[in-house]
């Protein structure tokens, strides 16, 4: 038997199997949520002219330290004169700065008695107070790159640079089938005798990829036999990805590997070298990626969140399908690791991170209550209360 592949290692060569499914346009309203197929070009110079970004007074250039008001300048209502020297209008933020300004003297620095403007002891008008023409971005700058995710400040920019209530061109979402299998599961309360689970694995795999799927369908729970294995399968050979779950591991009643072998699928890699979720597996039949996952599930749950949901954002246009760990101080000590990278349930307080102690990899409870994985390193050392260790946010 091969040995399990490293994390990084497996989730290279199953994102190298992962072809981007091409593009679609949507209304930019409805963006959010997608993968930038091409870059957004500006259609606009932003801020068009110089703008305002205080309340003031926009002054001229002045030899006595006085200034005569001669005006307004709102946002969305220009003053149109040029100000000569000696003269200043009213400013609010936003407002264009007319021509012939030199700076903004702030509200709270002005002086205003009987139409001429002064600047307190502490004050003096300012450019910085400025925004000056095109300091966001310029016609014909790239403002977005492809592969970007729409978020609500992607969608604000796009708009902004003047696609307006345009269209964008977003990546193809996959089609996801959900196969739960186990003799041990049942969806109808009534059949949930001791020697039997509540199949919840199905739901939360489906509802893990539903933010980056076009659907996702559910079928099982499937008994452990090969015929209703392959059945299943061939049922949901017009996905793009497959994900099933329980059956990946050597047991007499793990039958996905063969399964898979007997539909036609070819097998990229089985076993990887995490702690829960070793016995992952991936394979693929023409265009369609299938993924097992274990069936404890806390191993579910992690290898979804390590493969499933890269997966996804890779094949719907994603430029960084990986998540990213971020650091963070220990809030209690943690023992040296083992043989295996290991995702260690987790919740985040007060800025520390610090771990469930419930670690079991069927125990639900412990995972809907973290909010957080610490990833510990094959043969890490110990880690002590206010070490920075690596985090994955959930």
């Amino acid at each position: 038997m091969k040995p399990a592949l490293p994390l990084d290692e497996a989730q290279r060569r199953l994102l190298a199997l992962a072809v981007p499914l091409g593009a679609q346009a949507v209304a930019i309203d409805e963006a959010v949520g997608r993968y930038l197929a091409e870059p957004v070009i500006a259609r606009r110079t932003q801020p068009a002219a110089d703008l305002s970004a205080m309340d003031g007074y926009a002054v001229s250039e002045t030899q006595d330290g006085q200034w005569c008001v001669v005006g307004e300048s709102a946002a969305g209502h220009p003053y149109q004169a040029p100000l000569n020297p000696g003269e200043a209008v009213r400013i609010s933020t936003g407002a264009l700065i007319p021509e012939g300004a030199a700076g903004v003297l702030l509200e709270e620095e002005a002086v205003r008695e009987d139409g001429l403007l002064t600047a307190t002891p502490d004050g003096a008008p300012s450019a910085r107070h400025i925004r000056r023409r095109g300091f966001d971005f310029r016609e014909g700058d790239s403002v977005l790159s492809a592969g970007a995710r729409i978020d609500a400040a992607q969608l604000a920019l796009a708009i902004t640079a003047g696609l307006g209530a345009g269209s964008l061109q977003v990546g193809r979402r996959p089609r996801v089938a959900v196969i739960d299998s186990g003799d041990e599961l049942a969806l109808e309360r009534e059949a949930w005798e001791d020697h039997r689970l509540p199949a919840s694995n199905g739901a939360m795999i489906a509802a893990m990829a539903a933010p980056f799927a076009e659907s996702v369908s559910r079928l099982g729970p499937v008994a452990d036999r090969m015929e209703a294995l392959g059945e299943a399968l061939a049922s949901a050979s017009n996905a793009d990805v497959i994900v099933t779950s329980g059956g990946a591991s050597i047991g007499d009643h793990d039958l996905i590997r063969p399964a898979l072998e007997a539909w036609g699928a070819e097998i990229d890699f089985w076993r990887v070298a995490i702690k829960p979720g070793k016995p992952l597996l991936v394979a693929r039949k023409g265009a369609t990626i299938a993924l097992g996952l274990p069936g404890n599930p806390v191993s579910s749950y992690v290898t979804a969140f390590l493969f499933l949901l890269p997966l996804l954002r890779r094949l719907a246009g994603a430029g960084e399908a990986l998540p990213s760990p971020v650091q963070m101080p220990l809030a209690e000590a943690l023992p040296a690791g083992g043989q295996r990278l290991e995702l260690v349930r987790a919740r985040i307080a007060a800025g520390q991170v610090g771990p469930i102690s419930e670690q079991d990899s069927s125990a639900l409870r412990a995972l809907a209550v973290s909010n957080a994985f610490i990833q510990r390193e094959i043969d890490a050392p110990r880690a002590e209360i206010g070490e920075l260790v690596s985090v994955y946010l959930l």
